[in-house]
């Protein structure tokens, strides 16, 4: 969470510094143990302080949060290892966390045959008989001995972070894993939480945008209808945990607020129709969590259980906390629907943390990007053409293959009276952000029957329509709710 948060800073202001922060970071998280070398994903965490030697569980919230953080990274850097690990990472949940139905499974143990981290290890005998003539070189490039790095048997890591992964690594990688798979795996915990599975489907749709992957893309809108369809009740209400075909325990805050944040992507990055569903969310999750009389998200629901003191899920640990989700967005639905009712819940939950951001940020990472949205205009993109013309999907491509800014730092306005986050008091828009417009239009001439045009009056007219691509920042779609933007010269910017 907080390497998203300095890319953002980076790419909305030019620090250099923060840039490196996070590349740093991320370099070290994936040339590490931590990493799972040979079949992708994030173990739990790490015992050491080089980064080498995990505690082996694989989460499915890590995996989650850090195809975003590297997804992120390549966008903003261009560097194939970060997308080699996101496309790893994101190989590794489809093919042994997803369950039949569209969920996606909790964890895998840390342990196989009674012993940590067995399934992992490997010795230097091993991988020689296993490797062949790559076999030199994939003991040169992951640090393999004859002593071992882990009670007396080797975890593969990359000894230089910035080395490109050689053919015959990649050889020996292939083998090791198929050799591997042979091997009694951990145990896994197959069941569904909702929180953890949202938080995945956001960074997985944010993804296949990004790098144009329509099956990633399926699987995003498989694993959105199993959530929408299998873990609530007739009711509505949404639950917690689902297994062997049942779901359990009324859903908590951050359940709500993340699977709000992961609907709010597919609207962006897919179509506009997921807004539909993200709406009733959004109204549930102020109904029954927030407080109206002094801000903020209570953990639990006010049908739930009543509590002698109704706990407030505050800083960011391990997964983002549900007041930084809750807040992000709604701050998001506002931007993409133009009503300001859904931003005043978000900013008086921001402010309840105060002073602990600024004393303590490394435990509001996801909430530090949450308040970027909330102090800074946001950054509209909106693609307008026909969605099967290939120059209106280029252009949305253009849009989803870079990291943008929640929002662009902007002159005090106050002076003019014209706007933004400090207008003049008494001035037309005083207390409102003022948007920084792009509009993008797919080059092409329509006549007065051409099915594009029909298709968008239909839009504007609240019938159907197409979803925008946003990558970091808000894209406004074509549906009931939106301002209309004014007609400009394309394509334009409004300041």
């Amino acid at each position: 969470m907080p390497v998203d948060f300095l890319l953002g800073r980076h790419v909305r202001t030019g620090d250099e510094r923060a840039l490196e922060m996070a590349r740093s970071t991320l370099d070290a998280m994936a040339a590490g143990g931590l990493y799972d070398q040979l079949g992708g994903g994030f173990h739990r965490y790490s015992v050491d302080a080089h980064w080498l030697v995990p505690h082996f569980e694989k989460m499915l919230y890590d995996q989650a949060l850090l195809v975003r953080a590297f997804l992120h990274g390549h966008l903003v850097t261009g560097e194939a290892r970060y997308r080699t690990v996101v496309e790893e990472t994101v190989g590794y949940v489809l093919r042994d966390l997803r369950q039949p139905e569209g969920g996606f499974c909790s964890a895998e143990d840390a342990d196989s045959e009674g012993v940590e981290g067995r399934f992992y290890v490997w010795s230097i005998d091993e991988i020689q008989a296993v490797c062949g003539e790559d076999a030199a070189e994939a003991v040169r490039y992951y640090g393999v001995t004859p002593r071992g790095n882990f009670e007396g048997a080797n975890i593969l890591h990359v000894v230089d972070p910035r080395e490109p992964r050689p053919d015959a690594v990649e050889r020996a990688r292939r083998r090791l894993l198929e050799a591997r798979d042979r091997r009694i795996r951990p145990g896994r915990d197959d069941k569904v939480l909702l929180a953890w599975n949202a938080l995945f489907l956001d960074a997985l749709g944010r993804a296949a945008a990004a790098l144009q992957r329509a099956d990633w893309m399926e699987a995003a809108r498989s694993s959105a209808r199993f959530l929408l369809r299998s873990m609530r009740r007739a009711d509505g209400r949404f639950l917690r945990s689902w297994q062997a075909g049942r779901a359990h325990h009324r859903a908590y805050a951050e359940d709500y607020a993340a699977l709000l944040e992961a609907l709010l992507t597919l609207a962006a990055v897919d179509d506009a129709g997921w807004l539909d569903h993200a709406r009733p969310v959004a109204e549930a999750l102020l109904d029954l969590f927030h407080d109206d009389e002094r801000g903020g998200f209570f953990t639990t629901g006010e049908d739930a259980e009543q509590l002698i003191v109704r706990p407030k899920d505050l800083d960011d640990g391990a997964t983002p906390a549900a007041t930084s989700l809750a807040a992000s967005g709604l701050l998001r639905l506002a931007a993409l629907t133009g009503e300001d009712r859904y931003e005043e819940p978000a900013r008086r939950s921001l402010g309840l943390l105060g002073e602990m951001v600024a004393e303590h940020p490394r435990a509001f990472g996801y909430a530090l990007t949450a308040l970027e949205r909330l102090t800074a205009p946001p950054l509209e993109v909106v693609v307008v053409g026909d969605p099967a013309d290939p120059a209106t999907r280029e252009l949305r491509q253009e849009v989803a293959a870079r990291l943008l800014p929640h929002g662009r730092r902007r002159r005090d306005r106050r002076a003019s009276g014209r706007g933004g986050p400090h207008p003049s008091p008494g001035r037309p828009g005083a207390g409102r952000r003022s948007p920084d417009r792009v509009r993008l239009r797919a080059p092409r001439v329509q006549g007065p029957h051409d099915p594009s045009r029909r298709a968008r009056n239909a839009a504007r007219r609240g019938v159907g329509g197409t979803g925008t691509l946003g990558t970091g920042t808000e894209a406004r779609s074509r549906w009931p709710g939106c301002r209309r933007p004014e007609p400009r010269p394309w394509p334009t910017r409004r300041r």
